[in-house]
């Protein structure tokens, strides 16, 4: 079929369709008409190609020989017939010119180019047979992306002309074997050549390296969280220079936080069933070019100034001392299934960079996203590491969230924690010595891992999430799960030398329910995004707080208030990595909608004027605070598991569970239904060493979850655990902004207000003959020691 526009030019548009098995294309046009296939321009005579180098990938600027200054070009295409390298000029798609690369070496077709200088728009045109039911896919009429691209000029769209078959192909089920003619390149970006590092350009960076245990991880989208910042020049929001705007960072220091958790900010496309509603891929989990970063991100310019704008953000971040974080998304691509676009992969080698089926037409679908990386490949698994070490070394970053990352862990079908990837990961120098983190599922069968990857991985915990939730919205039927979450998830990630920080603890994360949210709704309200609120989950183990949504009522209100002040702070009194989400801090909402991928717009954006809010500043307050205490006190940030054994002669636990009657729990209490939950840690015995190898020690702790509605009388602990207790934090206070101070003696029976958290610090009974004396009562709280 025609597109409206080709009709009203005349113009008949151009296919190859495949006839079967083996046969060889045949060239129609509309109504069947035989039609030539155009042939390809070439470079301008003289215009000469010099053999160059298969090493590095990608359009490397330099020098060649004899000093000629220009551009090399590699390009690994394994099956291709023919590799044409395009130039374009600054006049688009008219400027274009071809110039074939005739040198193979190791199935790497390579160049060097006189004169092409930083800057240059190019991209790649492969040959070889169209034959889908073998999974070949060649077409040479789709101007295909440089995987390994540093950085990408101009929008993805999606016309008829991007597809390398016939979108509109009546016959839809055989859609996908009738090639498409069309010249793409005036539709699709391009590459574009950058200039490598200066010698000194990270010469006055220091990257913080965090130790594991003293992290905190903000999950954060770089156009959302500036996009509604007063503070940042409108010009920069919603970019790379914003996200480095000392407004920003402010906030980020403030808070506390050490690491930021960047949603992708790899090159991305949007899809087409979202371009057709009017809608965008906000998220970006729809990626396309693995070294480039996403170019809408940039405030500088798309000709390769978002590579040292991207550069410049890290920098300033790791100068306020926080590291960055990508999440990645090498499970699978922009160009979907059989029927999805062709932009870089699929014309390269479909066969060899995709999983596919029995059915060679089909694609292996592991992510929910129409293909699968085909990982087991030694290419692939190089395009993937090569961009690893690239981010690490040539852009600063300091580590990675890997979407899917069981998919990355298959081999034939199943799961194999020795699978290549993970070996190669865990023997580079490089890669070995950064933060990695696994969303550790996919779609796919045997696909749910938590728990399973091996050190030095740490893991999203979403047994963490849903015990959280559920305890606090009264749905669990025992606080067993709750002790194993709250302690480090021994159960999970004690094993192989693994810690507590292996554990990503999280109550929200971009795919969800906001933390005000999640207090909120009971049902998601997805209807914005056009899908008939079919999409996201159902399972949000959320409550309402008795009405639905945005209500005037105070009473709920104010409940809905503490309930994120309580889930806030059993996040941050946990043991492990916690992972905070932007703008939760300060009640951030998405009218529950709960799958806000693609809504760039307020709804996705962080509302900043929330912190003029009293009862959300609270919040934000009570955050810094407990950040702050979390920073001060190693007993709250354990890296090591608990025994649970007495430590001493005095039959001091280095973790021990308490009733409300101040008793220890026995298994019996383990098992009975309850709502309250005493956990207290002792820094006494910490498995702590200073630099010098001193031991460690700091103050006590005992934290007191309440989840029943009504208060609870809870008696605090006496001897060994503490002679006295000092209030640090109740979260059923609407005031956050300094600790209540309030003091007891053990053994006094406190309430608890019904849904609420205290933080307790415990202050040791004093040893006969010590150096030192009790702390008065009143008293300021003890230091670390």
């Amino acid at each position: 079929m025609s597109s409206a526009a080709e009709q009203e030019a005349g113009q008949e548009p151009e296919f190859t369709r495949g006839t079967g098995r083996g046969h060889t294309a045949v060239t129609a046009g509309v109504n069947g008409r035989p039609r030539p296939v155009p042939r390809p321009r070439t470079a301008p005579p003289g215009t000469a190609v010099w053999p160059g180098s298969p090493e590095p990938l990608g359009a490397a600027s330099g020098t060649g020989p004899g000093g000629v200054a220009g551009t090399n070009f590699a390009l690994w295409a394994g099956g291709a017939e023919a590799v044409e390298l395009c130039l374009f000029g600054e006049d688009g798609e008219d400027g274009e010119s071809r110039h074939p690369l005739t040198r193979s070496t190791h199935e790497v077709w390579h160049g060097f180019l006189p004169g092409v200088a930083p800057g240059t728009r190019y991209g790649y045109r492969v040959h070889g047979r169209w034959d889908p039911w073998t999974g070949a896919r060649w077409n040479p009429a789709k101007l295909l992306l440089d995987p390994y691209a540093r950085a990408v000029d101009g929008d993805f769209r999606l016309p008829p002309e991007v597809y390398g078959h016939v979108r509109d192909w009546p016959q839809q089920h055989v859609a996908d074997t009738v090639r498409d003619e069309r010249d793409s390149a005036p539709h699709v970006p391009k590459g574009v050549v950058v200039a490598g590092d200066a010698p000194d350009e990270w010469a006055d960076d220091r990257r913080p390296e965090t130790p594991w245990a003293d992290t905190v991880l903000y999950e954060l989208h770089v156009r959302g969280f500036t996009m509604r910042h007063p503070g940042v020049p409108e010009p920069l929001r919603g970019t790379y220079a914003g996200l480095a705007h000392p407004a920003a960072i402010e906030h980020l220091t403030g808070l506390g936080v050490t690491a930021l958790e960047l949603l992708p900010v790899h090159q991305f496309a949007h899809e087409d069933h979202l371009l057709r509603r009017g809608l965008h891929n906000y998220w970006g989990y729809n990626s396309i070019g693995y070294f480039a970063p996403h170019a809408a991100y940039a405030a500088s310019g798309t000709r390769g100034q978002q590579v040292g704008e991207f550069k410049r953000m890290v920098r300033a971040l790791h100068a306020a001392g926080i590291e960055v974080i990508l999440d990645v998304v090498y499970n699978h691509t922009a160009e979907g299934g059989e029927l999805g676009p062709t932009l870089s992969l699929r014309g390269i080698d479909n066969r060899r960079y995709y999983r596919l089926q029995a059915d060679p037409r089909r694609y292996a679908d592991y992510t929910g996203c129409g293909n699968t990386l085909h990982v087991l490949r030694p290419h692939v698994l190089r395009l993937i590491t090569d961009s690893l070490r690239y981010w690490v070394t040539e852009m600063g970053v300091d580590g990675f969230r890997f979407d899917l990352a069981a998919t990355l862990a298959r081999t034939a079908d199943d799961v194999d924690m020795l699978a290549p990837f993970l070996s190669v990961l865990a023997q580079d120098p490089v890669l070995r010595r950064v933060k990695l983190i696994a969303e550790p599922w996919d779609v796919g069968p045997g696909g749910y891992r938590a728990g399973a990857f091996p050190p030095p991985w740490a893991e999203w915990n979403d047994r963490y999430r849903d015990a959280v939730r559920d305890f606090w919205r009264g749905a669990l039927p025992d606080v067993r799960d709750l002790g194993y979450r709250l302690s480090g998830s021994s159960d999970l990630y004690g094993w192989g030398g693994r810690r507590p920080y292996a554990s990503v603890n999280f109550v929200t994360a971009h795919d969800g329910f906001t933390l005000r949210d999640l207090v909120s709704y009971d049902r998601k309200h997805n209807e914005a995004n056009g899908e008939g609120n079919r999409d996201g989950t159902s399972d949000n183990r959320s409550w309402n707080c008795g009405a639905e949504g945005e209500t005037g009522d105070a009473g709920i209100r104010a409940l809905r208030r503490r309930q994120t002040r309580n889930l806030l702070a059993t996040l941050l009194l946990s043991t492990g990595v916690p992972m905070l989400v932007a703008g939760d801090e300060m009640g951030r909402t998405q009218g529950g909608n709960n799958n806000a991928y693609c809504q760039d717009n307020e709804t996705g954006w962080v509302d900043w004027s929330l912190l003029d809010d009293p009862g959300w500043r609270a919040l934000a307050d009570l955050c810094s605070r407990l950040l702050a205490l979390r920073r001060a006190h190693p007993a709250l940030r354990g890296d090591a598991f608990y025994s649970g054994r007495p430590q001493g002669a005095d039959g001091l636990r280095d973790l021990a569970w308490f009733t409300p009657g101040g008793t220890e729990m026995t298994e019996s209490d383990w098992y009975a239904q309850s709502t309250t939950l005493g956990m207290y840690l002792s820094g006494r015995d910490l498995p702590r060493h200073d630099p010098r190898g001193a031991p460690v020690t700091d103050d006590s702790f005992l934290t007191v979850l309440h989840a029943g509605p009504r208060p609870v009388r809870f008696v605090l602990p006496g001897p060994p655990w503490a002679e006295r207790y000092e209030l640090l934090a109740d979260t059923s206070r609407e005031e956050q902004r300094s600790a209540p101070g309030t003091r007891r003696r053990a053994g006094t029976r406190v309430t608890v207000p019904g849904r609420s958290v205290q933080l307790w610090r415990a202050v040791p009974p004093c040893a006969a003959g010590t150096a030192h004396t009790c702390d008065p009562e009143g008293a300021d709280p003890a230091s670390p020691r």
